[in-house]
């Protein structure tokens, strides 16, 4: 089973660190011109955390914190006005319940802090309620580049549901087009396109990993496939051309290394730990000459069965998927005397499927900053950072599950100090670009994971 050590967490949290001294010099447009600010995005510019949507959520994602310092640079170029969001009513989550951490019981003798859904959750009614007006952080988690030519988006998505202002006849890029012509961006930042790879990884690879899907039906592909680059790269540059339609500057961002978040790596492929010399000879007995593999002492790779249906012994490299029930791999002898069920398994083959794509479509984000002059945010750089951890005043950010203080409980999205860290970069990219002197976010004023 998966422990969670919070030991970590906890020095974080109760150390004295003492903050570096920053140098500040006074915040200015340069090249730029913030007065009005359009994010587009998916799950991770609306501010989506802990498996759900919620308000707290939304008002700590990082167009917020970026539009907060935008407004801080003096007039004329300063943002100006309110930036909207379509805000929950409740911090219950919608439409499902957001995710806390409790102490849990999977077995009998054995307990673990782990996530649970929040503990009798129940739907606000005002949540689900239509948001109309003006709508400066159009995010929408679940959506795909792929996605943006489907009609009647909208009555697919309830996320988008709450604010789209044509939902069950128009299309994403239609309600682009719409919140363009309405607000009259003079910067934007678009964040799209985890989710054309995301989709395939979080479903065990069992979709359609190589890049040529034909869609389910007209213009929809499978959410469990990676999008086809043709279809990518035309819906992207499409609403890029949509964004600078106004003449508006702003900042591409690509897609990070999905494979390196919480979500795939907490649970170690060779997390078989033995500490009996008798398990270890039950279980060399119970395969016999079935596996090329015999069990030891210590750390051992599980048992999984790979993207053609055979059993056999997992190889450094592959992954096992957050979601995996750790009541059957604690309890039910998952990885051990029973395979872990392939969808829960990331294979080597796999594996390289997400990587080829995520460098082809991160390739054409590349190639569309370069031709329209915006600034290109290099967040799969960047992300990457946090597996060997980033220092910010004097407190370390890294990419473990709980502890590491920048990825929310669902191992995906992030916490609010996670999208500070992540509005920094992107001010940090527009401050080079554009030869501003945006001033970045103090990162330890907002919360990592709460613990109860």
């Amino acid at each position: 089973m998966r422990k969670i050590y919070i030991l970590g967490a906890f020095a974080c949290l109760f150390a004295a660190c003492k903050p570096s001294v920053n140098i500040t010099v006074p915040p200015t447009a340069g090249d730029a011109d913030f007065r009005s600010y359009l994010a587009i995005g998916n799950s991770l510019t609306a501010g989506y955390a802990d498996g759900s949507l919620y308000a707290t959520g939304q008002l700590n994602s990082y167009p917020q914190r970026l539009y907060e310092q935008f407004a801080q640079i003096p007039a004329p170029y300063g943002a100006q006005g309110d930036f909207k969001q379509p805000l929950l009513a409740s911090d219950n989550g919608y439409p499902a319940a957001r995710m806390v951490l409790s102490m849990v019981y999977p077995c009998v003798g054995d307990s673990t802090l782990s996530p649970i859904n929040l503990p009798g959750w129940t739907q606000d009614a005002n949540d689900a309620k239509t948001v109309g007006g003006q709508i400066n952080n159009i995010g929408v988690p679940g959506i795909r580049v792929a996605d943006y030519p489907v009609v009647s988006y909208g009555a697919l998505n309830p996320y988008a549901a709450r604010f789209y202002h044509a939902p069950t006849t128009g299309t994403p890029q239609d309600e682009l087009v719409y919140r363009v012509n309405n607000t009259h961006p003079t910067f934007f930042t678009m964040w799209l396109g985890a989710n054309d790879v995301l989709g395939y990884a979080t479903a065990g690879g069992q979709g359609d990993g190589s890049g040529n899907a034909a869609p389910a039906f007209t213009n929809f592909y499978n959410r469990n496939d990676i999008t086809p680059t043709a279809v990518f790269d035309t819906a992207f540059k499409t609403a890029v051309t949509t964004a600078v339609s106004t003449g508006a500057k702003g900042a591409l961002i690509n897609i990070p290394d999905i494979t390196t978040i919480p979500f795939f790596t907490t649970i170690p492929i060779n997390g078989l730990t033995i500490t009996r010399q008798t398990l270890a000879d039950s279980l060399n007995a119970f395969y016999g000459n079935s596996i090329n593999y015999k069990f030891q002492l210590g750390s051992n790779f599980f048992i999984v069965r790979d993207n053609l249906g055979n059993m056999r012994q997992a190889v450094a490299g592959e992954l096992v998927l957050l979601t995996t029930p750790s009541d059957s791999l604690t309890c039910a002898g998952w990885g051990s005397f029973k395979p872990i069920p392939q969808q829960y398994v990331i294979t080597t083959e796999e594996l390289q499927n997400i990587r080829n794509a995520t460098q082809r479509f991160n390739d054409i984000i590349k190639g569309e900053a370069f031709r329209r002059n915006l600034a290109y945010v290099d967040m799969y750089t960047y992300m990457g950072t946090l597996q060997s951890g980033i220092t910010y005043n004097g407190i370390m950010y890294n990419a473990q599950y709980v502890s590491g203080g920048a990825f929310s409980l669902d191992g995906v999205h992030l916490t609010p100090r996670g999208y500070a860290l992540v509005a920094n970069k992107i001010i940090e990219t527009i401050n080079s670009y554009y030869h501003s002197t945006v001033s970045p976010v103090n990162v330890n004023k907002y919360n990592g994971v709460l613990f109860p």
